[in-house]
């Protein structure tokens, strides 16, 4: 999956949000949390990550390349 950046970054969890993944906000943010996003290749565990061009996110067999 390709998301396609507005601005320069977006945070983690509105990412995980806008892309219909979880039901709300509260949900993706426990998904983080609880240590089950990784960015490129590594645990996310910050919330509010900025995610920029460039990074991979994954969310157990979701890959989201996101693009500038």
């Amino acid at each position: 999956m390709i998301f396609e950046l507005q601005n320069d970054y977006i945070e983690l969890f509105k990412l995980i949000k806008v892309l219909d993944l979880v039901d709300s906000g509260g949900d993706a943010k426990k998904l983080v949390v609880e240590g089950l996003v990784k960015r490129n290749g590594e645990i996310e565990l910050k919330k509010r990550a900025k995610i920029v061009s460039g990074d991979v996110i994954e969310i157990a067999e979701v890959r989201i390349e996101v693009k500038g």
